[in-house]
């Protein structure tokens, strides 16, 4: 049985590897910070871990990639697409008037994950414009704070199964701004892993830096892609860290490492003087909605 490390339990991410495997198939191990996710497979604690690096609404999650990048050497080996579904949540009663009805009115603090927070940031200026932001380290967090502090006027925002974790009640459900909010998740660790579902094509995730006073390199490294028909999914220029104004290319394309293009692609480019480093050649999973055991 596989360990795979992940963030705490009734996250996004929680419920993300619940849809990709079984629970009877793996062994989940959560911790508090994403860094210990990490980390807890750099030193074979955990097989895998299971890491969000993109969002419909907020984009990239740059501080996983650059954990992905500068930190640790853990290639991806599967990427899924999951619905990030954001309730509003709090203590059993507390926000509801003498009829039963919910009663925005008693909201004094929202707490959650600020990527949460601002998928929801029209909802709450309608009905709580008045409440407290206050972040946590991830939405089970949020919840599991609230849980702790009954009577106080704190709600969370976070998952269906972040409130059934936490004995919490759903104030309203599915409150995120968008209905196309989903996030993509990778997993990463030394070795490969197979999956009992069809994959939906394969991935290659590669890390180009250009090398220095090299006019129209980046028009080189695209066209290397593009004359071969390669089909680039993502291309993001993030900072090398190591001096101002140098940055590399994250770059996604849709073919995997055994194909006879890909590599002859890299070649070309390392001999434009380039540095690649490949971060993964994965298969990926779309959303299966009949599957997910979201409400």
């Amino acid at each position: 049985m596989k360990s795979i490390a992940v963030l705490p339990q009734g996250s996004v991410s929680h419920e993300a590897l619940l849809h990709l495997f079984d629970s009877e198939q793996v062994k989940v191990v959560h911790h508090k910070l994403i860094s210990d996710v990490f980390l807890s497979t750099v030193k074979g604690e955990t097989d895998y871990s299971v890491i969000p690096i993109e969002n419909t609404i907020e984009g990239s999650v740059s501080l996983h990639i650059d954990w992905l990048v500068n930190e640790v050497n853990l290639p991806m080996q599967a990427e899924w697409i999951y619905p990030s579904i954001q309730n509003l949540i709090g203590n059993p009663g507390e926000f509801k008037d003498a009829n039963g009805q919910r009663d925005y009115s008693g909201i004094v603090k929202i707490l959650s994950h600020p990527v949460a927070t601002a998928q929801c940031g029209h909802y709450i200026r309608e009905h709580a414009s008045w409440a407290e932001l206050e972040s946590a380290g991830s939405t089970s967090e949020a919840v599991e704070i609230v849980k702790n502090n009954p009577g106080r006027g704190w709600a969370a925002i976070g998952t269906a199964l972040g409130a059934a974790t936490h004995g919490l009640e759903i104030i309203d459900r599915q409150i995120t701004d968008h209905d196309n909010n989903f996030t993509r998740f990778v997993l990463v660790g030394p070795g490969k892993i197979e999956l009992s579902r069809k994959s939906s094509g394969d991935k290659t995730s590669v890390l180009v830096t250009l090398p220095e006073d090299f006019p129209g390199a980046l028009h080189q490294v695209l066209a290397a892609f593009a004359w071969r028909r390669l089909n680039l999914s993502r291309i993001e220029s993030r900072p090398t860290k190591k001096k101002l104004g140098t940055y590399y290319f994250y770059i996604d394309v849709l073919e995997p490492m055994e194909s006879v293009l890909l590599p002859a692609a890299i070649e070309e480019i390392k001999a434009l003087g380039c540095q690649v480093r490949i971060l993964g050649s994965y298969p990926t999973y779309t959303y299966e909605e009949e599957k997910a055991e979201v409400q």
